[in-house]
């Protein structure tokens, strides 16, 4: 499997890099972020957004409206980034990131944030919300979707698995589960801690229609949700390989950077690679 993106759409591609300049300005701004787990999603919540998901300012509390949870919620860095991209609030309040006052703490909260489905950062609960959403949808009859995204390190918490058993045995098709598989977690790598391959025949033995993706392909991420919700019946998991860190070399794949700030040097580097002339108007 590949990590390099086929061009869906220019203006994805466009939205996918603004989005990671966002995340570096914002870890700048506030003195640290969990950048390298934000980076790995930036990509699948680029193209969630801008393709599927039936969400926009206005209508966060439409019953009908659709639903995605981050369970991975120290990624939250990536999901701000884009509600603020997509109108959620204004981008300049961005530059509050983690500091005293602001509403966007170092995990989402359902409670300040507009946009925001759920509360999460103690892994493996946010995946049962997300579970309880689509079936609340489905007992009502509604066709709003759920999508959760997970870390694979967080696949290693028993009540991803409980969960995963009960949304097969409610057969769900309305809930689409994508793990980050970007093999690392914050203390090493997740087959030297707690290994989770097969990873995919996991999650189709437990009833999952399933499938592998590259995580960094636009036009695969694209092509495989559109599946997703054609599947009647049972839940859908993509598995999407990532890059933790995908954007900045010297980031990318390297367990040292889960939280992390780049030093003088390190940073002049980070904002050639991602096109930054002006760290200090990307967020204006």
């Amino acid at each position: 499997m590949t990590n390099s993106s086929t061009c869906l759409d220019p203006d994805i591609a466009a939205s996918a890099l603004r989005l990671r300049q966002m995340v570096l300005a914002m870890a700048v701004q506030a003195g640290g972020a969990h950048l390298t787990p934000a980076y790995s999603i930036i990509d699948l919540l680029t193209v969630i957004y801008a393709r599927h998901l039936n969400l926009h300012p206005g209508s966060e509390t439409d019953p009908d409206r659709d639903r995605l949870v981050l369970s991975k919620g120290h990624g939250c860095a990536a999901l701000y980034a884009i509600l603020a991209e997509r109108g959620f609030f204004p981008v300049r309040d961005l530059k509050g990131f983690c500091s005293a006052g602001s509403k966007l703490g170092g995990h989402p909260d359902m409670h300040k944030i507009p946009g925001v489905e759920a509360s999460t950062g103690s892994l493996g609960h946010g995946f049962c919300s997300a579970i309880g959403m689509a079936l609340a949808a489905k007992l009502q009859g509604r066709s709003a979707r759920t999508f959760a995204i997970l870390g694979d390190g967080e696949c290693q918490e028993g009540s991803i698995w409980e969960g995963a058993m009960a949304a097969a045995q409610l057969e769900l098709g309305n809930l689409l589960a994508i793990v980050d598989a970007n093999g690392l977690q914050g203390m090493g790598r997740v087959e030297n801690i707690n290994t989770l391959e097969p990873l995919c025949d996991k999650w189709s033995s437990f009833g999952w229609d399933t499938m592998e993706i590259d995580g960094h392909d636009h036009a695969a991420i694209d092509a495989a949700i559109t599946r997703a919700f054609n599947v009647t019946g049972r839940p859908t998991v993509l598995i999407a390989r990532t890059i933790k860190g995908k954007g900045v070399s010297y980031m990318e794949g390297e367990a040292i950077w889960h939280y992390r700030l780049p030093n003088e040097t390190e940073l002049e580097q980070a904002c050639a690679q991602l096109g930054i002339d002006d760290l200090n108007s990307v967020l204006t």
